[in-house]
């Protein structure tokens, strides 16, 4: 498979300075779609929970249907999406939404990092995190999610900073990310089984939050596996299956360098050394776990 990637301008970091950086703060974004202290504001709008998290994630874009959530997010049923979408709008408004979400991630925030959020490392954190998400936004093109992210205000304080950087950081990695699969030739569903595959997330838990049937999965199994890419009963990624996967992750990661690059080694560095423990914290507490995700019954 030839590289598009070679044809890119060079960088001045490599791609694996920025993905570290990203590694080392997601946790600190992805608590957003597990913890109770964001259910209960969907709650209080009257929302439910898989509908909280079809709002609150495309709410930037404004008030859009089904149709543009379901390709913004690229590996959702379009079903499960319009169940939500755009009755969800006929109750509450973006902004109220786009309002709880950041009280809910402050708190939940809040509740795990205890005196770390008064810290100069969260200061620091917040600062490094700001410089890199304000730096990617010189590139909005054809990454929808992020490009309506950027459009929010900025908080004021050092920690809602530090979680809208990683937000923006993480929708733009992913709107490159999905880029990187259609290059691949993959489905939505079909990079789902494929990360199945790996052995790193559960087959069940992603089939059900992601709102396939088992019918749906095992036709797009079977054609995977007649494609080489995956092998055995289970199924598992086969050579051909972890070189593509490989090829995605680099493309991935080259395609994440711009908004890095203003940081450089050291601040990619720093950034990393700075949120590891913060995201130690959120793990430790409780705050990842998969049993309590906003979509874990739909």
């Amino acid at each position: 498979m030839t590289d598009p990637t070679d044809w890119l301008p060079p960088s001045t970091i490599e791609p694996v300075h920025g993905r570290r950086a990203w590694r080392a703060a997601e946790p600190l974004h992805g608590m957003i779609y597990f913890v109770p202290e964001a259910h209960e504001r969907y709650a209080a709008l009257g929302i439910d929970p898989a509908a909280g998290y079809f709002a609150s994630r495309s709410a930037p874009m404004g008030p859009v249907g089904a149709g543009a959530v379901a390709g913004a997010f690229f590996n959702f049923n379009p079903a499960l999406v319009a169940r939500a979408l755009p009755a969800v709008w006929e109750t509450t408004t973006p902004q109220a939404v786009l309002a709880a979400r950041r009280e809910g991630a402050v708190a939940a925030l809040t509740r795990a990092l205890g005196d770390r959020v008064d810290s100069a490392e969260m200061r620091e954190a917040a600062d490094l995190a700001r410089r890199a998400a304000e730096s990617a936004t010189a590139y909005p093109e054809g990454r929808v999610l992020f490009a309506a992210h950027a459009t929010l205000t900025w908080p004021d304080e050092p920690l809602p900073v530090l979680w809208h950087a990683q937000t923006l950081l993480r929708e733009f990695r992913g709107d490159g990310h999905l880029a990187a699969l259609l290059m691949a030739g993959l489905t939505g569903l079909e990079a789902l089984i494929l990360h199945t595959a790996t052995g790193e997330v559960p087959a069940k838990f992603l089939r059900r939050s992601r709102g396939w049937s088992d019918e749906q999965w095992s036709a797009a199994v079977e054609g995977l596996r007649e494609r080489g890419l995956v092998e055995g009963d289970e199924p598992a990624l086969s050579d051909s299956g972890r070189a593509q996967r490989a090829w995605v992750e680099a493309t991935t990661d080259r395609l994440a360098v711009p908004a890095y690059t203003v940081l450089g080694v050291e601040g990619c560095a720093r950034l990393a050394e700075l949120t590891r423990p913060m995201s130690r914290a959120v793990v430790d507490a409780g705050l990842l776990d998969p049993t309590k995700a906003i979509l874990a019954k739909s």
